[in-house]
């Protein structure tokens, strides 16, 4: 095969006929640019390359003006100090090496690469075939050698200064077990909101905005997760369509916020947004991807990684490293096996842990991070790093426990000090909700915490991440409104996306007028949300489904960087009166501990102390027998939480209030027989899906039969009396209720004034 030399005069670019910087020696650490106020010091790892060059530009880093070779080489890091070098300073690498596919290395001098640690990309990564190291359409493909420059068309780097002034900021530190996860997009939810200015759309400025701040904690949510922020690529294919990368899971910088989202040129804008959130309350969370690049397969580009150690950050084909092992199904896999690209992946998780004050990292398929080369491994050293590490330690950790790798679901597999994302939860509570049969054992399950995945090593219920919607697949709204997925404006002619939704349209595909119908959904959509946060377990609500936002039934908006991706703020009547429901639900979740207990269920009798922590309630008000739970027909059950049951730490009778959960799935009306219950002269029905304006605690004595509406969520509580022995605590836990009532009569989710929009 004849493939063009890799030491040809063509892999040294002609040097820019300008000043040399005098350049001393530095330090083979910290990793990246530097600045130590007097110059900045810039070291690089690569285990393969023969040589490096600093190249250095204007400031819009459109011309090359001076190239400078790293003088040492220490460790497997080349490094540089030039002591006249300050923030601002715009550059790339060029790594020279060796170019042999067959064997993994990838060199080729030609093309300028992004430094791995770069704190800020300026610049857009604009598709042209010089960016690949291969020659586009040759014979020999990936194993030619392509000679164009490609520094036109990479991002640069640039030197920050990282100097902050914080104030008296403090870290929330919401406690797993009041922690409540809103998901969103950065842009998605501020390009349509109007309080914002048309310069701050889209932008970390505009998440600061009062108003949308403002509504958020009105909400009642906890914990903003922001969806990728990281600097990253628009694949050439969207490109070429029209379309973006909307969501961002394609990451090519895991320092550098992306400059699209920066409404300024200084990244401190983020910590701006992060002092700002804190400030009310709000812990900011990052859906982080580091199990792949935006460099894809042997056929990708060469922008930064693949460049600068091809063999090394990637995991190849042992018997043929030409090839990429792919269990992320987007062409590359990082290899965290090797200690280098560990300390990048920990490196980046502890600068935006520590110099930025994230809060916690959901971690994007993170099976990938803690596979060694045999497999999924608990003890994994990427799962060992974060939990020996004091930083990292200590703040919120949530996997994403699945990869498209062989034995790549490992949901509950994680170890202790890790939430994990519950699919199970999802399409259990979808099922059963849409009626289908047998779903009763499995929902029962998944409300008290999943136990049979997570009761382990003594994790905890929070470890289950909760949730029916998520920004993969449908809305809430969508989910009730059509039976099958709509993704036409993909541009792939709807084959993308996931056809088993487990939604219903209740009679009418898409929107509709009919008032019986609407009310049917709305319903519908206030059972997944009462399910959701009276759960045990971590829930998670995307941003939008609180106000039935839709996306036309596109499952799958990754590249809809427009009206279908973005939440519209224009929000109807019975979207505010939903938004306001739930936020009445969280108030609940908040004001009733037995609903956040850190303890599984089980619902086995204590003998000493004569309770059980739950017991499982026909219509009839009587416990499940096992034919009951055998019946697939069986649609509608209650679920008793006993207040007296033992709650964390010393092992006695609890103090919290007794209360009753009721769903009936059926479509139509079931006569609940209200069991009894200890200590309790009457139920008080807190929740009715049906009637969700109620505004007082209605009373029901013992065995009342309660018309439970078809498809409806119930929550009742027992008010205690004189002479019961938790009397005293649980009247504060039944007050409190009642106080949570009479405030969400009062406050509202502050959406913007009418007039303003």
């Amino acid at each position: 095969m004849n493939v063009q030399s890799p030491v040809s005069t063509h892999e040294h670019p002609a040097r820019p006929a300008l000043r040399k910087s005098r350049v001393e020696g530095g330090q083979p650490f910290p990793l990246g640019a530097t600045w130590d106020g007097l110059g900045v010091n810039f070291a690089i790892f690569s285990a393969n390359a023969t040589k490096v060059e600093l190249c250095v530009f204007d400031n819009e880093g459109k011309s090359e003006i001076e190239r400078i070779e790293l003088p040492e080489y220490t460790n497997e890091i080349f490094h540089g100090y030039l002591p006249a070098a300050r923030p601002g300073l715009v550059y790339g690498y060029r790594v020279h090496g060796p170019y042999e596919p067959d064997a993994g290395h990838r060199f080729n001098a030609n093309k300028l690469l992004i430094d791995p640690y770069a704190k800020q990309h300026t610049g857009a990564l604009v598709w042209d075939h010089s960016l690949f190291g291969y020659t586009i359409g040759h014979a020999d493909g990936d194993l030619s050698f392509d000679e164009r420059d490609s520094a036109a068309f990479v991002p640069k780097a640039r030197v920050v200064d990282p100097a902050f002034t914080w104030g008296d900021e403090r870290r929330p530190n919401v406690a797993w077990e009041r922690t409540i996860f809103y998901e969103t997009h950065v842009k998605g939810f501020t390009q349509r909101h109007p309080s914002v200015t048309d310069e701050d759309r889209g932008t970390f400025a505009g998440l600061m905005n009062r108003d949308v701040v403002k509504y958020i904690k009105s909400l009642g949510v906890t914990s903003v997760e922001f969806m990728p922020i990281h600097a990253f690529v628009d694949d050439s294919y969207l490109v070429e369509k029209g379309l973006r990368n909307y969501w961002g899971y394609n990451s090519i910088g895991f320092f550098a916020p992306d400059p699209r989202y920066l409404a300024s040129p200084f990244v401190n804008e983020f910590k701006e947004l992060v002092a700002r959130f804190h400030h009310y309350g709000l812990e900011v969370i990052l859906d982080v991807v580091y199990n792949h690049t935006a460099e894809g397969n042997e056929n990708g580009p060469t922008i930064s990684f693949k460049g600068i150690d091809n063999a090394a950050y990637y995991r190849l084909l042992p018997d043929n490293p030409r090839y990429y092992i792919n269990d992320t199904g987007t062409g590359n896999t990082v290899n965290t096996s090797h200690p280098r690209v560990m300390q990048l992946v920990t490196d980046s998780l502890r600068y935006w842990a520590g110099e930025m004050r994230v809060d916690g990292f959901r971690f994007d398929l993170a099976t990938i991070l803690a596979r060694e080369p045999h497999g999924f491994s608990e003890e994994s050293s990427f799962l060992h790093a974060c939990m020996q590490d004091p930083l990292l330690s200590q703040v919120k950790l949530i996997a994403e426990p699945w990869d498209c790798g062989p034995g790549g679901y490992q949901v509950g597999r994680f170890p202790p000090g890790w939430a994990e994302w519950n699919d199970g939860y999802r399409d259990t509570v979808r099922s059963f909700w849409r009626g289908d049969e047998g779903k009763v054992p499995a929902v029962a399950g998944k409300i008290s915490a999943s136990a049979d995945l997570f009761d382990k090593r003594g994790r905890k219920p929070w470890s289950s991440v909760n949730f029916i919607t998520a920004h993969d697949g449908f809305t809430l709204h969508d989910l009730v409104c059509y039976n099958d997925k709509h993704n036409e404006a993909n541009g792939e002619d709807n084959r993308d996306g996931h056809s088993h939704n487990l939604s219903n349209n209740y009679g009418m595909e898409g929107p509709s007028e009919d008032p019986d119908l609407n009310e049917i959904r709305f319903r519908q959509l206030r059972n997944f949300f009462a399910t959701l946060l009276f759960s045990r377990g971590t829930p998670m609500i995307l941003a939008g489904d609180e106000f039935a936002r839709t996306q036309g039934g596109n499952n799958n908006a990754y590249a809809q960087d427009n009206e279908i991706g973005w939440i519209d703020w224009n929000v109807t009547a019975e979207g505010r009166d939903l938004a306001n429901f739930v936020q009445k639900l969280i108030m609940l979740r908040q004001a009733l501990p037995m609903l956040r207990r850190g303890r599984f269920l089980h619902g086995t009798y204590d003998e000493e102390l004569g309770v059980k922590d739950v017991a499982w309630i026909t219509p009839a008000g009587v416990e499940f027998s096992d034919d009951n739970w055998a019946d697939p027909a069986a649609r509608c059950f209650g679920m008793l939480l006993d207040g007296r049951a033992p709650s964390e730490g010393i092992r006695r009778k609890g103090t919290d209030a007794t209360m009753l959960i009721v769903l009936n799935a059926h479509h139509d009306v079931v006569n609940f027989t209200l069991p009894e219950a200890p200590g309790g002269s009457c139920w008080r029905c807190v929740i009715d899906t049906n009637l969700p304006d109620r505004e007082e605690l209605e009373p029901f004595q013992f065995h009342s039969q309660y018309m439970t509406t078809g498809r409806s969520f119930l929550l009742f509580l027992l008010e205690p009396v004189d002479g019961d022995e938790t009397t005293e605590a649980a009247r504060r836990a039944f007050a409190h209720v009642s106080e949570t009532f009479m405030q969400a009569a009062i406050d509202r989710v502050r959406f913007v004034k009418p007039e303003a929009q």
